[in-house]
């Protein structure tokens, strides 16, 4: 790992109770580079009892952060906003190593992700209660705001750093104490990122980081009563699995689960800037996104007009190792979803659709050809399923209505994307396209300023914006009598 400039950054133990840990039984498991299926980290692998202890040292840690001033936790945030930001190259290489986007794909993230810290930092000065007006003149009512307590977050591979610092973020502001479990296939990110909250002087025990099997390490989070809050994201079916293992103790959930996005373009768009906007939706990630374009619903009228031009500006990606200066499309994270995306294409290729794929995409460890599907019909898995892979069907619409009947059906309520120039029509997708976020003639729909979320099997609960840190608050109501009239 030379490349980096920290080597602090890199570490391969768990973080408990400000702390280096081993696991308990020596257990360790690899890390891969995607782009050639190297072996980069052997990381310790923690279990239940680890786990443990890492929820009762946070429980240890709870009363002092809670207590500490509201200005003292935003100012360490901030500290932690800081160093991220000094050393967001060497955090872009691991994440780069680890998980395969592009540098500059990774760089992004990095500056994205930091931005929820730096929000947060600033909101946790702001969580200010209400006096009600009573019935009577002899109470006063008074509403307070306080940390829900420990709080569990399960994070994915698919953006190693955001996906925790937009729950860090908001716990941390609250006065919340937190444990994370970062994916196996990208632990790194997470481990760099509680190296340069120690250095900011976060105390001990405030943030944890448990690596290793999902099993015992989840089941010790979702069953364990102290735990009062867990925040995931990542598939619906794991989603639903843990809401189920949370019911019994009651906890808070907070779950931005997997996603269906429809990619409208109507009749009257702009071409050019449509297609643009298909290019970034679709393949920012190699297609690994919950908000990814997974269908793409184009008119009748322009549906030649608008595959062709889609493939020749999917040609000119830069299919390639995210450490080349010049990739702009980097590998899948592992062969098991090399292995899933095939299954989708294979299934639509045996069912009569017609692909086109990226010309110069190399065909070693865990890259993918980009492609563009035609000719799509309604008994294809690709219609219905998450993709999460660089793959962009086209489906066929002739009416405003059917593309609103077409998007809406699916279990999934994420993210929607429509272009159009026709204002009153971009009203009423507002109002009819049942999703948690649309984007109308624009495809980057997230920062820390928005609330992040969707509905129906998409998840509950937001991230980011004002709305985010209520997900980490318990409303407390205090009645006052004996005043005089």
């Amino acid at each position: 790992m030379s490349l980096l400039k920290n080597p602090q950054l890199l570490r391969t133990q768990g973080f408990i109770n400000g702390q280096w840990v081993d696991s308990t039984d020596q257990q360790t498991f690899p890390v891969y580079n995607p782009a050639n299926n190297e072996i980069i980290a052997q990381c310790q692998s923690l279990g239940a009892e680890e786990t443990k202890t890492a929820i009762e040292c946070a429980h240890q840690a709870l009363s002092g952060w809670t207590k500490t001033p509201a200005k003292e936790r935003s100012r360490l945030l901030r500290a932690w906003f800081d160093l991220i930001i000094e050393n967001e190259t060497g955090l872009a290489q691991l994440m780069t190593l680890e998980q395969g986007k592009p540098l500059q794909e990774a760089l992004g993230e990095v500056r994205y992700g930091a931005s929820y810290i730096e929000w947060f930092a600033e909101e946790a000065k702001r969580l200010y209660g209400d006096q009600i007006p009573a019935a009577s003149t002899q109470q006063r009512i008074i509403t307070s705001k306080q940390a829900v307590g420990v709080v569990a977050a399960i994070t994915p591979w698919n953006f190693p750093s955001a996906m925790i610092t937009r729950k860090a973020g908001p716990a941390l502001a609250a006065g919340c104490t937190l444990i994370i479990k970062p994916a196996s296939e990208t632990p790194l990110s997470a481990l760099a990122l509680a190296e340069l909250a120690n250095q900011a002087g976060i105390p001990k025990g405030v943030i944890n980081v448990v690596i290793g099997s999902s099993s015992p390490i989840g089941g010790e989070l979702t069953s364990n009563p102290t735990v009062r809050k867990l925040s995931f994201t990542g598939s619906t079916a794991i989603g639903k699995l843990l809401i189920r293992q949370c019911a019994d103790t009651v906890k808070r959930t907070s779950m931005e689960l997997g996603g269906n996005a429809p990619f409208i373009v109507f009749e009257d768009a702009d071409l050019d800037v449509a297609v643009q906007g298909a290019i970034s939706a679709k393949f920012r990630n190699a297609g690994q996104t919950c908000i990814c374009a997974n269908r793409l619903l184009v008119h009748d009228s322009i549906y030649d007009a608008f595959s062709s031009k889609l493939y020749e500006a999917m040609s000119k990606l830069s299919v390639g190792d995210g450490l080349q200066s010049d990739s702009t499309l980097g590998p899948l994270v592992s062969q098991k979803a090399v292995n899933d995306v095939q299954s989708l294409l294979d299934d639509a290729l045996e069912k009569g659709a017609k692909a086109q794929s990226h010309p110069n995409t190399p065909d070693t460890a865990c890259f993918f050809a980009p492609t563009v599907l035609t000719d799509i019909s309604a008994d294809m898995r690709i219609n219905s399923e998450e993709i999460f892979g660089p793959i962009a069907p086209l489906f066929r619409f002739s009416s405003e209505q059917q593309a609103i009947e077409i998007a809406n059906s699916t279990e999934y309520g994420l993210a929607a994307y429509a272009y159009t120039n026709d204002y009153r029509r971009m009203a009423r997708l507002t109002d009819h396209l049942d999703f948690g976020m649309i984007g109308i003639n624009e495809w980057a729909i997230s920062n820390e300023a928005m609330p992040f979320g969707g509905v129906k099997e998409s998840g509950t609960g937001r991230e980011g914006s004002k709305y985010g840190i209520d997900e980490y608050i318990d409303i407390k109501t205090t009645v006052i009598g004996g005043f005089e009239d």
